[in-house]
């Protein structure tokens, strides 16, 4: 009688190389992800409304993600998804879904690609919260 790895063998093989994938990728994130800045550090972050006009905030924190220093100053608020913190509010003014409205977050004017919680800050850093309208 043959046994298991002989009569499933390209099953067996398949769960190999995807045992081996998940490790190379898992390796990969790893070995690119953004480092963090352990330690005091100030950052700004500008925020821009409705308006278009922009204030100013000089934050000076020790967390290594933009959530922490930004809920540190009690900046924003907003809900939890599988992402993180969605942000829903910035510096008092709620983003009006029926507007399509939602907080852009951009350093040094280009856009950041990962979320407020993954978004890691060094010192000198400078971020934007601009009130963006359109999905």
């Amino acid at each position: 009688m043959k046994n298991w790895f002989t009569k499933n063998k390209k099953w067996a093989i398949l769960a190999i190389v995807l045992v081996v994938a998940v490790a190379a990728a898992g390796l990969i994130y790893t070995l690119t992800k953004p480092q963090t800045s352990v330690g005091a550090k100030t950052i700004t972050v500008q925020v821009v409304d409705a308006a278009k006009q922009s204030t100013d905030f000089s934050i000076s924190t020790d967390s290594e993600y933009l959530r922490g220093a930004l809920e540190e100053q009690k900046l924003v608020a907003g809900e939890e998804s599988q992402y993180g913190l969605f942000i829903k509010t910035v510096n008092g003014y709620t983003a009006d879904d029926s507007k399509q409205e939602w907080w852009c977050i951009t350093k040094g004017g280009e856009t950041v690609m990962t979320g407020a919680d993954s978004t890691p800050i060094a010192n000198g850093d400078q971020f934007e919260l601009t009130l963006t309208t359109g999905y």
